[in-house]
């Protein structure tokens, strides 16, 4: 959600977000300003998007604040993830998560940029972590261990899991995949039978541990989707995993 408030003395708040309405409130000196900077939103984000709740009145702004507003309003912004862009009077500051460190310094250099001296700029923005990132680090490669042809953790594979517990609280309300993987031994309907028992008991267990179950969903691939060579005994083991995977 975008939102233009407070813009008595030319103060002014935008919150983004990539899917979310751009609600626009707030106070400005005139009808050509109200005008502008509503033309300038419905070309970054659409006219359909655009919430319009300004208002006229008797505001005090710095000279040409109304151009600097309108070059602050850019394609950029559609970047920023959760954020918020308060401008009040010649002071600006920007927050919110966007995907990149390149990104971050891009917006900010822009933004300055596009301003003259008197204006200064906090830049608060963040590089976001992916939530798949999270669980990959959380997981560094590991085997989630189950005894041998059976569905049941060994003690080893349930530490590990805890580890995943903490990881997945941390993207709460994502759904994630939780896919079983064997080796090729033994016969294909065998291992995809086992793949799906070891996923199931994957999920009974986070679940266990306070993880909501719909948002956690289980499949089996057994031998399908190999990472290593089953030709040896270490490929056969790095096979025979728990996927983690972000599904939205």
């Amino acid at each position: 959600m975008l939102c233009l408030a407070g813009l008595q003395h030319g103060a002014a708040t935008a919150q983004t977000q990539t899917d979310a309405p751009v609600l626009v409130t707030g106070t400005v000196a005139d009808e050509a300003t109200r005008a502008a900077l509503l033309e300038r939103l419905r070309g970054v984000y659409g006219a359909a998007r655009v919430v319009d709740q300004l208002s006229v009145g008797t505001v005090s702004t710095p000279a040409n604040w109304n151009t600097y507003v309108g070059r602050l309003i850019g394609p950029n912004l559609r970047l920023v993830k959760g954020g918020q862009l308060h401008i009040d009077g010649n002071s600006v500051s920007l927050r919110g998560d966007v995907a990149s460190e390149e990104q971050r310094q891009k917006i900010a250099g822009d933004i300055a940029a596009s301003l003259n001296p008197t204006y200064t700029v906090n830049n608060g923005l963040r590089v976001q972590v992916s939530q798949q990132v999270v669980l990959d680090a959380a997981l560094a490669d590991r085997i989630i261990e189950f005894e041998s042809g059976k569905a049941t953790l060994t003690p080893t594979g349930i530490a590990v899991l805890d580890g995943m517990t903490v990881a997945l609280r941390k993207i709460k309300g994502v759904k994630v995949g939780v896919i079983g993987h064997t080796d090729n031994a033994g016969s294909r309907a065998g291992n995809l039978s086992l793949s799906q028992a070891r996923a199931e008991a994957v999920k009974a267990y986070v679940v266990a541990q306070g993880i909501a179950a719909d948002s956690i969903a289980v499949s089996g691939e057994g031998p399908d989707r190999p990472v290593a060579d089953n030709r040896t005994p270490e490929g056969k083991a790095r096979n025979r995993r728990i996927e983690f995977k972000v599904l939205q």
